[in-house]
Order: structure tokens, then C-alpha cells, then sequence
């Protein structure tokens, strides 16, 4: 007898074709929908790597390592997310082992690189907070260039090994993209070194910059330090002169409790500006703990659901099934993490979010 799956063969033609334009719809809808997403991504990361490159408050190292971030989901966006549309719409592979090879190893190291991006400015951002006097002189355009290539290297060892196994069918046609997960240690090995090695190192290095930023916004600044190498004195005739004197300064030496030092009818105070400046930089640090906590969050939300799936459905094989078009809404939500970070960037940092708007109001003004 006929099973149930031949059903669909007695359908009348019209139903059958009312199906095929439903399915035809579903995925112009779908390509159209992908496309704005990859679309969106390219100008977002452009609009952060120009933003950088034209104004000169942003050339700092830590911005350049932000820079590097746009440019490397830039990458993503160009190299990886277009042959996805195609691939995530058909679901066959049309376009050879050649192209297969470049688009998997493009998919792997760019992916792999936004991730550690993340890492290496998380870590620039603990040092800068911990050790700010020592880092300082240290944090140099030359040292985010080298820590941009470390987090290059370590993309391209981990999208390397599948070369080794995948060369065998290099002349046979084939329908299916993907990488061989036969090989559970090279599984475990991507998997770690991309995803779960960073984000545990991410969660740690988020914890210890929140503290340390909590401490250092809650606690004042003081009136008196233990040492000024500089102090205005402000005598008590109007017309006299502000200089400078050497003195060291110790808390609570004043004669009478809270009331202001004198010394030969010298009052000696802190610069204003001194203060103003400390408050500044505490909401900055603020802001840009907040910033580094939203991209962290967003982070482990596109990139978990992937990650967990990739980890899990190789080792446990046949007993675990997936939906393929679930794995398919994962790997998006993971690419969207490379549209998220530029967004996140000029939404909530404010020298970003000013020199954004100075660049559009300028091409207004031109146009």
C-alpha cells in the first residue's frame, strides 16, 4: 500500500503548485531578509573603520584595536556572509571543493579572529584599568599591531587542520559544504581554542575590570594627597600672583578639623581642574565598562547556541538530531555578533557616537 509520504503525489496540480510558490516566497523572503543583515554589517564596520581613520581624537591604541575589530566582521561580512545566503537558501553547494575550501577556511579564521578580538580588548582595557601608570607608557601602536597578529595566528592554526583531511576529495563534486567532524579532536580543538577558551578568559578578565572600575569610581578623590610636586598658592591680596612650591602634604594635618590648611595666610588647595578631571575619567571608565559588559553579553548570546551545537552534535553523533534549518538560524545569530559590535561601539561610546555625528553632519554639509 501507499505510505503516508506519497500523499503529497495525489494532490490535485494546483495544490501542488500553491505549495511550490509558498516555498518559492519563503525563500525570496529569507534571501531578501540575509541580504539587508550582510548589507547592514558591511556599512556598519565601514562607518567605524572611516570614523577612525578620519578623526584624530580616535588614533589610540585602544581604538585601534576597536578599528581591527571592524575590519576583521568586515571581513566576515564580505568574504563569509554572501556565499551563506546562497548556501542557507539551497542548501546545496553549487560552487565546488575550490570555493568550499576558501569559503570554510574565511568562515573559520574571520569568525575565529572577531572572537579574539573581543579577548584582546578586554585585556587592554584590565591592564589600562589595574596598572594605569606602568600600561601607559607601555600601551603603543606597535603593541596592538602585535597583539593583532597574535589573534591572526591563532585564526589561522585553528582553520588550517581540516586542509590536511579534506585534500583527499578535492576532485570530486559535491553537494554538501561543511567541515569533517569525523575527527572529535579537531572538533574539540576549534571549538575550545574559538569559543569556550575566549569567553571563559573574557568572563574573568569582565570580572576583575567591574571590580576594579567599581573601586575606583566609588572611592573620591582626595583633597590632599600624600605628595603635590606642585601647588597653587593663593595669597590673600586679590592682585598677587599664582606659583609654584614643592611641598608634601600629609592627610589631616590641618589645626583644625575640616578647615583648610594656612601657612603664613597661604592657602593651599588642589586645582579644581585636577578634581574635574579625575571625575571625568571615572565616567569614562564607567561608560567604557558598561560598553565592554554590553559587547560581552552580546557576545555569548549569538555564539553560544553555535558553539554548544558544533561541540555537542559530532560527539554524540546519530543519538543527537538538529534541525538543519536550526543550525542554519545558529550560524546567523553568530554572524550577527560581527553587526552587533560596530552598532554597540557608536551607540555607547561617546567619543564614537561624537565623531560619528560630526562625520555625517560634515557630508551633509558637503553634499
Amino acid at each position: 500500500g501507499q505510505s503516508a509520504t506519497s500523499c503529497p503525489a495525489f494532490w490535485p496540480p494546483a495544490v501542488g503548485s500553491h505549495w511550490k510558490q509558498t516555498l518559492l516566497g519563503l525563500k525570496i523572503s529569507l534571501s531578501v531578509l540575509l541580504a539587508v543583515i550582510t548589507l547592514a554589517t558591511i556599512l556598519a564596520n565601514v562607518f567605524v573603520v572611516i570614523t577612525i581613520l578620519l578623526t584624530r581624537k580616535l588614533h589610540t591604541p585602544a581604538n585601534y584595536l576597536i578599528g581591527s575589530l571592524a575590519v576583521t566582521d568586515l571581513l566576515v561580512s564580505v568574504l563569509v556572509m554572501p556565499v551563506s545566503i546562497a548556501y542557507t537558501v539551497t542548501h546545496t553547494w553549487a560552487f565546488g571543493q575550490l570555493l568550499c575550501d576558501i569559503w570554510l577556511s574565511s568562515d573559520i579564521t574571520c569568525c575565529t579572529a572577531s572572537i579574539l578580538h573581543l579577548c584582546v580588548i578586554a585585556l587592554d582595557r584590565y591592564w589600562a584599568i589595574t596598572d594605569a601608570l606602568e600600561y601607559s607608557k607601555r600601551r603603543t601602536a606597535g603593541r596592538a599591531a602585535l597583539m593583532i597578529a597574535v589573534v591572526w595566528m591563532i585564526s589561522i592554526s585553528i582553520s588550517v587542520p581540516p586542509f590536511f583531511w579534506r585534500q583527499v576529495k578535492a576532485h570530486e563534486e559535491i553537494a554538501k559544504c561543511a567541515v569533517n567532524t569525523e575527527q572529535i579532536s579537531y572538533t574539540i580543538y576549534s571549538t575550545c581554542g574559538a569559543f569556550y577558551i575566549p569567553t571563559v578568559l573574557l568572563l574573568i578578565l569582565y570580572g576583575r575590570i567591574y571590580v576594579a572600575a567599581r573601586s575606583r569610581i566609588l572611592k573620591p578623590p582626595p583633597l590632599y594627597g600624600k605628595r603635590f610636586t606642585t601647588a597653587h598658592l593663593i595669597t590673600g591680596s586679590a592682585g598677587s600672583s599664582l606659583c609654584s612650591i614643592n611641598a608634601s602634604l600629609h592627610e589631616g594635618h590641618s589645626h583644625s578639623g575640616g578647615s583648610p590648611i594656612f601657612l603664613g595666610h597661604v592657602k593651599i588647595k588642589l586645582a579644581d581642574s585636577v578634581l574635574e578631571r579625575k571625575r571625568i575619567s571615572a565616567a569614562r571608565e564607567r561608560k567604557a565598562t558598561k560598553t565592554l559588559g554590553i559587547i560581552l553579553g552580546a557576545f555569548i548570546f549569538c555564539w553560544l547556541p553555535f558553539f554548544v551545537i558544533s561541540l555537542v552534535l559530532p560527539i554524540c553523533q546519530d543519538a543527537c538530531w538538529f534541525h538543519p534549518i536550526l543550525l542554519d538560524f545558529f550560524t546567523w545569530l553568530g554572524y550577527l555578533n560581527s553587526l552587533i559590535n560596530p552598532v554597540i561601539y557608536t551607540a555607547f561610546n561617546e567619543e564614537f557616537k561624537q565623531a560619528f555625528q560630526k562625520l555625517i553632519l560634515f557630508k551633509k554639509c558637503s553634499s
